[in-house]
């Protein structure tokens, strides 16, 4: 399964959100730092889920840090979150 579609399913299952949408952004970033090659490494998501209504900015990327987990999070070189409830 690719980077995109592990964290595609990992939000859907955790918040499941009105909007999600997930956006391998890898080859802005050729030439830079923690780019590879093949692209997945430097991602954008913008959701949309009633699960984060109500928090703090860093409540809410901690939230999606953690639904992640561990083991995708160390595979991300970067990860630009734009999150709502």
């Amino acid at each position: 399964m690719s980077k995109t579609a592990e964290i595609r399913t990992r939000l859907q299952q955790a918040f499941d959100p009105a909007e999600l949408e997930v956006i391998d952004e890898s080859e802005k970033h050729i030439g830079h730092a923690g780019y590879q090659e093949g692209g997945e490494s430097h991602y954008r998501v913008r959701m949309r889920a009633g699960a984060l209504a109500g928090k703090s900015r860093i409540a809410r990327h901690r939230a999606v840090h953690t639904a992640l987990g561990p083991d995708l999070i160390e595979r991300i070189h970067a990860l630009a979150l734009d999150l709502d409830g």
